[in-house]
């Protein structure tokens, strides 16, 4: 494994170098972080050392910069001054740790071999990390920086917030980061939080003792005590109330937290990762999100994209899709024909891939004969118009209004052909219900004009 030195100060440069080809690390090292960046267009190491100051040269500028080129690259942050503030600043911008000097070398080779993955016990090192991203379909720049984002978040320790509409695949981000992480052997718990009643959220938190509350017939252990060791999931955080997330700040600054009903005070190792189908920031705005726990997640953001931002992806997609779909129906083989793609690929997708999959799978049951024709996919995508189709007349509209009157009368088709049953109807679009309930409400449909 190969590592970078970049520090203005030669005896730190020859000390680090000493200690760590004694461990039989490759090791380059550079006075100024132009030069470093010059060998980084040719060749790539395993991690690099990198100082806050070295004389005109910025070094969190610098971290920009590779951040920027070479995200998937793990970079430490060492400084002579380092501060608080310059701490945080270094992790939000993607360092993987910070050091102060003077260095204590054997702070410094555990934080390497725990950032390059080498147990400490026999200095045996552990494969590459291999990420596996079956799940994550597609070859898009957009999944591509999902993938790299992925595959830095999953070097560390840090925190994740994964940002994205529903049904784009934020959970599949958050299981790739956890498999490929150093806590992968232990437990990975999943919570909803748009799914609990305001009532319940903390008792499913942090548990409760027998008789906490009325029907607390039972100690129930909470989701961050079954995490401990492990990464704990809180998907739709912002719907989660603002008592709830005073708690969860207490215990992301602590580390510690007591049952419902107990005085107990419990202490937990959780590494957590949180996704939002909404703005976050709009939702500090309006009051319902806290600003202080928004910072206290974002260290590292992922973005998963819509499916209609990706669209070179989608008959990636719809292939996995079917083959999967074949494979689980014991359906006799099909596939689509040219103009059966041409329709998918321009559907807009509200649903993203989640719809997509519930789609793929109805056309390949439902349809009869080896070819998956156009006619046979319309039937299944009749809210909307075939392109070309009533489509001649003048544009009035911006592109964001014009997507938003597109889906509003495609949720209220959809709430028609379901009798207005919204769990069907959620089904049908490939939405999770709660999702539904607020595209009703953001899009105001009235479900009495429906008929």
């Amino acid at each position: 494994m190969k590592i970078y030195i970049v520090d203005d100060d030669q005896s730190i440069r020859s000390s680090l170098r000493a200690i760590l080809e004694d461990e039989d690390f490759a090791v380059e090292d550079f006075a100024t972080g132009r030069a470093m960046l010059k060998t980084l267009k040719d060749q790539r190491p395993d991690l690099i050392l990198l100082d806050v100051w070295m004389g005109k040269e910025d070094g969190l500028d610098i971290l920009d910069k590779v951040r920027a080129e070479y995200p998937a690259l793990p970079v430490l942050m060492i400084s002579g001054h380092g501060t608080i503030e310059q701490a945080v600043t270094a992790t939000k911008k993607g360092a993987v740790d910070f050091l102060e000097k003077p260095l204590s070398l054997d702070i410094v080779l555990e934080r390497i071999n725990t950032i390059l993955q080498i147990p400490a016990t026999n200095g045996t090192r552990k494969p590459e990390i291999k990420l596996g991203f079956d799940e994550i379909i597609g070859q898009s720049e957009q999944i591509q920086k999902v993938k790299q984002s992925i595959s830095q978040a999953a070097r560390t320790n840090a925190r994740v917030f994964i940002y994205g509409e529903n049904g784009t695949g934020k959970e599949l981000v958050a299981r790739a980061i956890y498999r490929n992480s150093r806590r992968s052997e232990d437990p990975f718990v999943d919570v909803n939080c748009a799914a609990i009643p305001g009532e319940l959220i903390e008792s499913e938190l942090f548990g409760h003792e027998k008789g906490a509350f009325t029907g607390a017939s039972d100690r129930r252990i909470g989701k961050f005590e079954q995490a401990n060791g492990g990464t704990l999931f809180l998907d739709e955080i912002c719907d989660m109330s603002l008592a709830t997330q005073a708690r969860v700040l207490r215990v992301l600054e602590e580390q510690k937290f007591s049952r419902v009903g107990s005085t107990e005070t419990i202490e937990v190792d959780v590494r957590i990762i949180a996704a939002t189908n909404i703005d976050p920031l709009q939702a500090i705005k309006e009051g319902k999100f806290r600003e202080d726990l928004y910072f206290r997640l974002n260290v590292i953001p992922i973005v998963m994209p819509a499916l209609r931002e990706r669209p070179a992806d989608i008959s990636l997609l719809l292939d996995h899709f079917l083959r999967q779909s074949l494979k689980e129906n014991q359906i006799d083989p099909r596939t689509f024909t040219q103009g059966a793609l041409e329709a998918l690929t321009h559907y807009p997708w509200p649903g993203n891939v989640r719809e997509l999959k519930n789609v793929v799978e109805r056309i390949a049951i439902l349809s009869e004969g080896p070819e998956i024709t156009e006619t046979e996919v319309q039937l299944h995508l009749r809210q909307f118009p075939v392109e070309g189709e009533g489509n001649d007349g003048p544009l009035s509209s911006d592109l964001k209004t014009a997507r938003k009157e597109f889906e509003r009368d495609y949720i209220m088709r959809a709430l028609k052909q379901n009798d207005k049953n919204i769990s069907q109807t959620a089904r049908f679009l490939g939405l999770e219900r709660t999702h539904l309930h607020r595209k009703i409400k953001s899009l105001k449909i009235d479900l009495d004009q429906i008929q």
